[in-house]
C-alpha cells in the first residue's frame, strides 16, 4: 500500500471541498476500497473519511417512499421492517451479498460504487484497460467465466458485482448526490452508470468530488410479488453468474407490470424495457416468457468461457418468472 494523507470530513460541505481535489477518494466501510489499495490498483493520494456524517438513517417520506442515507450498513437495510415488508427484492438482495461481516461494514452508497472483480482488473501485471487506460483487455481472449455477455465493448467486458444495486434498478430507485460545488442532484439509478464503451475507467456519471448522501425508493406497488434469483458458484460469499431481480402484480392469471433487473450479465444492473414489455397485458406463460428472454438475450456475445452464461440467463429468467406469476 503507498502512502496517503487521512481526513475525518467534520460535514457534507468540507467532504464534498476536499473530495474535489487530484488524487482523493472518500472512505466510508472501505470493504472494496481498502482491499484495491493493498493490491496497488488504487493509489490515492489522500483519504477523506466520512463514515461520521449524519448519513446513516432510513427515514419515510410524505409519498410513502423511504430516503436511505448513503451510510446505513447493509445489514441495517436488510434488517428494516419498512425494508421487509415494502420492498422485500430489496432485503432479499442484500441477504444474497458478501457475508455477515462485511454486511456490518458495508455502507449503502459504497456498495453501489464498487468496482469489477474481473480477474484482470485485479492482477497489475496484466493488461486492463479499467485499470490502466489504453493497456488493453486480457480479458476478452482470455479466461472470462464470470465476465459480461450484455453491454460489453471491444475495450472490457467487466460485470458490474453488487446484488443490492440490481434490486436498486428494479425498484426505480434515485440516487441522491451533493456536488463539490455545493448543488445536489438526483440520478435515477439507471442513469448513474455508463457503459464502458472507449472509456472503461469512467463507470459512472458522478463528478470528480462528488458525494453520493441518500438514495430515494419511490411508492412501493401494491399488492406486487417481489423475487431475488441469484445463481452463483457456491451458497455465500460469491458473486453472481446470473441474477434476476422481480417486482410482478398479477390480474388475474395476466401480468400488469413488471420490473426485471438482472445482475452478472453486464457492466452495470441491467434493465431493457423490452423484457417487460414481453410480459406484460399478456397471460403468464412459458411462451411469453420465453419471448422475454429471447428479447433481454437478443444483442448476448459470450467470448469463450463465459458463453455458458447466455443460455443460463435464459433458465434463469424463465424460471423466475415461473416463480412470481406462479405459473
Amino acid at each position: 500500500m503507498k502512502l496517503f494523507t487521512y481526513e475525518r470530513a467534520a460535514s457534507a460541505d468540507a467532504a464534498v471541498a476536499e473530495g474535489a481535489a487530484p488524487g482523493t477518494k472518500f472512505i466510508a466501510g472501505g470493504t472494496n476500497l481498502l482491499d484495491l489499495m493493498k493490491l496497488q490498483i488504487e493509489t490515492p493520494e489522500r483519504l477523506v473519511d466520512i463514515s461520521r456524517l449524519p448519513l446513516n438513517t432510513i427515514d419515510e417520506r410524505e409519498d410513502g417512499g423511504l430516503t436511505i442515507g448513503a451510510l446505513v450498513p447493509n445489514s441495517d437495510l436488510a434488517a428494516d421492517p419498512r425494508v421487509i415488508e415494502r420492498y422485500e427484492v430489496l432485503s432479499r438482495a442484500l441477504l444474497a451479498g458478501a457475508s455477515g461481516q462485511l454486511r456490518n461494514k458495508a455502507s449503502t452508497g459504497g456498495n453501489l460504487l464498487q468496482r469489477t472483480r474481473c480477474y484482470y482488473f485485479y492482477d497489475t501485471a496484466m493488461p486492463c484497460n479499467k485499470r490502466a487506460p489504453g493497456s488493453g483487455c486480457s480479458a476478452i481472449d482470455g479466461y472470462n467465466r464470470i465476465l459480461a455477455v450484455l453491454g460489453t465493448s471491444d475495450k472490457c467486458i467487466a460485470t458490474h458485482p453488487s446484488d443490492m444495486a440490481v434490486a436498486m434498478r428494479a425498484l426505480d430507485a434515485t440516487v441522491v448526490t451533493q456536488k463539490a460545488d455545493g448543488d445536489r442532484r438526483r440520478i435515477a439509478i439507471g442513469d448513474l452508470y455508463r457503459l464502458p464503451g472507449d472509456t472503461p475507467e469512467v463507470e459512472t456519471v458522478l463528478e470528480p468530488g462528488e458525494l453520493i448522501t441518500a438514495i430515494e425508493l419511490p411508492v412501493p406497488v401494491e399488492g406486487a410479488r417481489h423475487l431475488y434469483r441469484k445463481v452463483r458458484d457456491r451458497a455465500s460469499y460469491a458473486f453472481a453468474l446470473v441474477s434476476v431481480a422481480g417486482v410482478v402484480t398479477m390480474d388475474g392469471d395476466t401480468v400488469a407490470s413488471a420490473a426485471l433487473a438482472f445482475g452478472g450479465l453486464g457492466p452495470m444492473p441491467w434493465r431493457d424495457p423490452a423484457v417487460e414489455a414481453a410480459i406484460v397485458g399478456k397471460p403468464a406463460s412459458d411462451a411469453s416468457f420465453a419471448a422475454a428472454a429471447d428479447a433481454l438475450l437478443a444483442n448476448a456475445k459470450g467470448f469463450g468461457s463465459n458463453d455458458f452464461k447466455i443460455p443460463l440467463a435464459r433458465r434463469t429468467l424463465i424460471a423466475s418468472l415461473r416463480e412470481l406469476t406462479g405459473v
